[in-house]
C-alpha cells in the first residue's frame, strides 16, 4: 500500500522532535459553508411548512430534507419554532426591504419620508403575500406561526419610530398630533389588514395601494 507523502514528512517530524505547524483554518471558508446549510435548512423548512402545515413538520424531517443531521438543525436554530421564525424574517426583511429601508435612514423631507413608507408596507405585503401566504392557509391555527407574527408586528412598529419622530419634527400637521398619534397612524394604515381588505379582496394592484397609501399618509400627516 502507498503511504501518503504528508504522513511520512509528520512522521519524520515527529521522530526528529519537531512538531509540524499547524494548517490555519480558512475562517471564511468556514462562515460560506455554515451560511449555505443554514439556507439549505430553511428552504427545505418553508417546502415543508407550505406543504404540510407548520404542526406536521419535525426537525427530523426538516433536517432529511436539507441532507444535514439534527444535531446540526439544533445548533443553529435550537427549535422548530426558531426556523419558523427565520423563513419568516427572511421572506420579510430581505434584499428587497433592505434596498428601500437603506433610503429611508436619508430621507428627511416629510413628503419623501411617507412615499418610502408605502414602498416598505407594499414590499413587506407583497412579500408575505407570495412566499408566507400559502403557509398561513396551510397552518392558519398554527400557535407558533400566531406568536411570531405578533412578534414582528411589534418589529414592524418598533422600525416606524424613527421615521415617525422626523416627521412629528418637521412637519407642523404630525407635530399638532404629537409622536404617539403619529406612531398609531402609521402603523394601522401599514398594517396587513388594510392590505387585504383592498389588494387581495378588492383586487387592487400592488401598484395602486401603494399609490393610496403614499396620498392617504401625507394628507393624514403633512394635510
Amino acid at each position: 500500500m502507498d503511504i501518503p507523502s504528508h504522513w511520512i514528512e509528520l512522521t519524520i517530524s515527529n521522530m526528529n522532535g519537531k512538531q509540524r505547524p499547524r494548517r490555519r483554518y480558512d475562517t471564511k471558508l468556514r462562515s460560506e459553508r455554515a451560511l449555505g446549510t443554514r439556507e439549505r435548512i430553511l428552504d427545505a423548512a418553508k417546502e415543508l411548512f407550505t406543504a404540510h402545515g407548520v404542526e406536521k413538520v419535525t426537525i427530523g424531517k426538516i433536517a432529511s430534507a436539507a441532507g444535514v443531521s439534527g444535531p446540526t438543525v439544533y445548533a443553529l436554530f435550537q427549535s422548530k419554532t426558531g426556523i419558523l421564525k427565520a423563513v419568516i424574517e427572511r421572506s420579510f426583511f430581505g434584499a428587497r426591504y433592505a434596498e428601500i429601508a437603506k433610503q429611508a435612514e436619508t430621507a428627511r423631507d416629510p413628503e419623501e419620508i411617507l412615499r418610502i413608507t408605502a414602498s416598505i408596507s407594499r414590499v413587506i405585503l407583497d412579500t408575505e403575500r407570495e412566499e408566507i401566504g400559502l403557509m398561513r392557509g396551510v397552518a392558519a391555527l398554527s400557535p407558533e406561526l400566531n406568536e411570531i407574527e405578533r412578534e414582528l408586528e411589534a418589529v414592524r412598529f418598533t422600525l416606524q419610530e424613527s421615521r415617525a419622530r422626523l416627521l412629528v419634527k418637521s412637519a407642523p400637521a404630525a407635530r399638532r398630533l404629537g409622536l404617539v398619534r403619529v406612531r398609531d397612524i402609521l402603523w394601522m394604515y401599514t398594517g396587513r389588514d388594510v392590505y387585504r381588505m383592498l389588494v387581495l379582496e378588492r383586487g387592487w394592484s400592488s401598484d395602486e395601494y401603494e399609490g393610496w397609501l403614499a396620498e392617504t399618509l401625507i394628507a393624514a400627516l403633512i394635510g
